[in-house]
């Protein structure tokens, strides 16, 4: 089975409903994704992209229409405890590093669901440092290791690596999905995703 990658950034709500279907398809094709922290932002800059707010302001009926298949999305999938962020967009460098930290720690699929959880279900300004440390140590995690290992060289040239690699492989957004050497970008390519999985069994 060829390699699954999922790039994420915890500032998109798309890369939170794509978290939330994953574990659907690794059940149906029994594949494991490979979650690989990246800066949306960075991207954005390297790829002179800009976030659909911004890049669609000016079109009529666009963003309205953005907003219907969110809503067409969550009710498909069952999404109910989603919350958009009022504190949106939220400036994600710290929790990113983190992820980072938590992933050489061997512990990044809890952080995952307790970042994708405070940012998207129960929501929180994720770019205080206060409520990070918080609402890590509220979901069980050692805060402070991570938090103090977010600030390393390791980690910091690490997600700088892993968002740069990410543009240089064809990434313009998250999230972003690669099967083997195939890009996907976007929530709304998790079925051809799932069937280039079946395709490379």
């Amino acid at each position: 089975m060829a390699r699954v990658e999922f790039i994420f950034d915890f500032g998109s709500p798309n890369a939170y409903f794509a978290h939330k279907v994953i574990p659907e398809i690794e059940a149906r094709t029994g594949a494991t994704f490979e979650y690989t922290p990246a800066l949306l932002g960075g991207i954005f800059k390297l790829t002179n992209n800009k976030a659909p707010m911004i890049a669609f302001a000016g079109i009529r009926n666009k963003m309205d229409y953005e907003q219907l298949e969110i809503r067409r999305f969550i009710a498909r999938h069952g999404l109910t405890d989603f919350q958009f962020n009022p504190n949106f967009p939220v400036n994600t460098l710290a929790i990113m590093r983190a992820g980072v930290a938590a992933q050489m720690a061997g512990t990044l699929a809890p952080y995952v669901d307790a970042v994708f959880h405070f940012m998207w279900e129960a929501p929180r300004k994720m770019d205080d440092p206060d409520v990070i440390r918080a609402s890590l140590a509220e979901s069980g995690l050692d805060a402070d290791a991570l938090l103090a290992a977010a600030q390393s060289p390791e980690v910091k040239q690490t997600l700088l690596n892993n968002t740069e690699k990410a543009v240089e492989r064809g990434a313009f957004g998250i999230p972003t999905f690669f099967v083997g050497g195939e890009i996907f970008f976007g929530k709304d390519r998790l079925r051809d995703v799932e069937e280039e999985i079946v395709k490379t069994r």
